[in-house]
């Protein structure tokens, strides 16, 4: 915390030393120009160059639904769903898809982590996204593997016009678990060179839940003060920008260090107790079991422009290490503690090495040529008491074009083919402490010789590819049509091939299987679009049909692991996923805005003949808006459905109605939100949540503000 106020101090002197830099030279004179409004949207060119389903989230959005995680803001996006880990973090799904089918960019890098396990959540600093573009729909032409189910695509603040310093100070707190939060950016344009530094800090305590009680298999279990005990958590951020922007050269290098630290609610994390859910009367202590991770990225892109070429190549280096922290046990009897950190239970250190280089050329005014390379790869290296994941290597490389053709100047069609090579090689895992186990329970040898080896070695190579065509018409001045159509893959993770143990934040023995092969699918998505004076519509329905979709199936075999249950196999299957998104949008008196949307996502498993599991429930928004200079009101009622369609050990989740109520002050010396979400404290349920086994409920009402008070100085 030293160093951390020695940073803030530094940084507030030298904003204060710009300031005063700025004022000193008084002999020229200052003449101030009457402010020009240039009126332009960018997201608005983007839906007109891409023929997939795309939805934006400026900065002005992200503000007004700003909950302190990334996710959560973006949940008020129709198609796109927050699968909740706990109150601090959360993961990305699109249209029913996600782990590793939705990509999340930054920065021209594909951010990687251990995406793949339920309670892992985005390593980004919530504080610093100035725009999300969110592409809904098979995304393996652009970005390959991995993006199947659609693409984050973060964008930062970008540099201002003029020579200036520059920064902001942000304030955030919510009631639900006394969340207190914090973040400072200071940044410096100065002709071709901009630099830019954030640093964020986030804390909260015990959440709170509307119940008394919540249920583990079966076993009802007291929650004291309505709080769950070992639920608190803190994050921090810095992250690091540098820009150069002259002639026909442009580059960039970010450097962003990410820390996440939470405990996890006993209930939710192995086999509790009495004594592991009693109260132990400090609502922010961080105590075992826990989970920590650390992201630390570092990024480059450069671009140049030449005659009728534009080349980018971007880089990058990540870093995610993950720990899972609990009070040593064991399974078998015979396992001694380790000397060295003996409560370390599982630990993931995953390198990953990108690289991208994209040429873009026109060779008239309708042709526009587009072509690529894309390399990645990634190391991970275990540790810990307990087996979940081998070590493993992985490594994927593709190429891709595309072409744009525009026929007149309210048709364009477009289309791209892309290929791609990917080779994984997962370490053997011998377990002795199992073998001496199975020995003592007199198991046959051949079984012993069976289980003993957890991982067999694996080494597959993987080619796939991916294409897709599409139209974008005009059809009027106020209409927009786009169809898209394709065929998307996604090579199978490390877990899916190689994964063989108890995963105690999921409840499961999950098993990987070797001889899994790609996920491929065709997609269909058409969107039309209207606006006319005070009316906005989008209507955006979708088809998709995969016949090698991966999925955990619940296999009804006993695992031979002691205390592990029923084991949960990665299976191959046929799946089909369709649904629609519809968004209307008026505006009344140019004072009062009314919004409704609606997102239905039916998912199915054609080989089991079941719906797919974690399939999102029906939800309509409808929010009025009410505008009276820089401050603005509004009031949301929000409909979830009950899921009924649900999958093997899943539940059905029961419907609810939620309102929530806000209010915000935009103006040039400050930003100011306060919102009341959940205003009756309704009870209910998120069928996404990863707490939803253990039917712990969504949070009650949650008071919460956020304050942001920008500052600058010419140089």
């Amino acid at each position: 915390m030293y160093a951390i106020m020695k940073y803030i101090t530094a940084c507030l002197i030298f904003s204060a030393v710009c300031h005063t830099h700025a004022q000193e030279n008084d002999t020229v004179k200052v003449k101030v120009l009457k402010e020009v409004t240039i009126k332009g949207s960018p997201s608005k060119n983007l839906e007109n160059d891409i023929s997939l389903p795309i939805s934006v989230a400026d900065k002005l959005f992200l503000q007004e639904n700003f909950k302190g995680n990334l996710m959560q803001a973006l949940e008020h996006k129709a198609g796109v769903q927050s699968m909740d880990i706990g109150a601090g973090f959360a993961k990305p799904v699109i249209r029913g898809m996600g782990f590793n089918r939705v990509a999340v960019v930054e920065t021209g890098i594909k951010q990687e982590g251990q995406q793949w396990g339920v309670d892992h959540g985005l390593e980004i600093d919530a504080f610093k996204v100035g725009q999300v573009t969110v592409l809904k729909g098979p995304s393996s032409l652009l970005f390959g593997s991995d993006a199947m189910g659609g693409v984050l695509d973060i964008i930062p603040e970008p540099a201002p016009l003029e020579n200036q310093c520059y920064g902001d100070v942000t304030f955030f707190g919510k009631s639900v678990n006394e969340t207190v939060a914090g973040s400072i950016m200071l940044g410096v344009k100065h002709n071709a060179w901009h630099i830019r530094m954030r640093l964020s800090e986030q804390h909260y305590g015990d959440l709170r839940i509307p119940a008394d009680t919540v249920t583990y298999l079966t076993q009802r279990l007291p929650i004291h003060k309505r709080r769950l005990k070992n639920t608190a958590g803190m994050e921090r951020s810095m992250s690091l920008i540098s820009n150069y922007n002259k002639g026909r050269y442009s580059a960039n290098v970010t450097l962003d260090n990410n820390f996440q630290k939470a405990g996890f609610f006993a209930g939710a994390h192995g086999i509790p107790d009495a004594s592991s859910i009693s109260d132990d009367m400090d609502s922010r202590n961080i105590s075992l079991p826990l989970s920590s991770v650390n992201h630390l990225k570092i990024a480059t892109e450069h671009r140049i422009a030449l005659n009728n070429i534009s080349l980018k190549w971007n880089g990058g280096l990540q870093y995610n290490r993950r720990k899972e922290m609990s009070l040593f046990h064991t399974h078998y009897g015979n396992q001694t503690a380790p000397t060295d950190n003996p409560d370390l239970e599982l630990d993931f250190s995953l390198i990953t090495l990108n690289s991208s280089l994209k040429a873009e050329w026109r060779t008239n005014e309708k042709w526009k040529h587009t072509t690529g390379h894309d390399l990645q790869y990634q190391s991970n290296k275990i540790a810990g008491y307990s087996f979940l994941l081998p070590e493993f290597k992985r490594i994927t490389t593709g190429i891709l074009y595309t072409v744009s053709f525009k026929y007149d100047d309210n048709i364009t069609l477009n289309g791209g083919i892309r290929a791609d090579y990917g080779n994984i090689k997962a370490s053997e895992y011998l377990d002795s402490h199992l073998e001496e186990y199975l020995n003592d329970h007199k198991y046959a040898q051949e079984v012993i010789n069976a289980y003993k080896w957890r991982s067999y070695p694996v080494n597959r190579d993987f080619m796939d590819f991916s294409g897709s065509l599409g139209l974008i018409w005009q059809a009027a001045e106020n209409h927009l049509i786009k169809v898209n159509t394709g065929r998307s893959f996604r090579l199978p993770s490390a877990n899916e091939l190689a994964s063989n143990g108890v995963h105690h934040g999921a409840f499961r023995h999950e098993q990987g299987d070797p001889s899994l092969v790609s996920e491929n699918g065709w997609q269909t998505d058409i969107a039309y679009y209207l606006e006319h004076d005070a009316i906005t519509l989008s209507v955006s329905p979708f088809f998709s049909w995969f016949d090698n979709y991966i999925y955990l199936k619940p296999t009804g075999e006993w695992s031979i692991l002691p205390h592990a249950g029923q084991v949960y196999r990665y299976c191959n299957t046929d799946a089909v996923f369709a649904g629609s998104e519809t968004e209307l949008g008026v505006e009344f008196l140019r004072k009062v805005t009314y919004r409704v949307s609606g997102e239905y996502v039916y998912a199915h498993n054609k080989s089991e003949r079941t719906p797919m599991s974690f399939s999102p429930p029906a939800v309509m928004r409808n929010r009025i808006i009410y505008r009276l200079g820089n401050i603005s009101l509004n009031i949301e009622l929000q409909s979830i459905a009950t899921q009924y369609r649900v999958s093997k050990n899943e539940d059905i989740t029961k419907g609810s109605n939620l309102i929530h109520i806000g209010a915000n002050v935009n103006a040039k010396q400050f930003y100011i939100a306060l919102s009341v979400y959940n205003l009756l404290d309704t009870k209910y349920y998120n069928h996404l949540s990863f707490y939803r086994k253990t039917e712990i409920p969504e949070p009650g009402r949650n008071i919460q503000i956020l304050v942001k008070i920008p500052f600058k100085s010419r140089l």
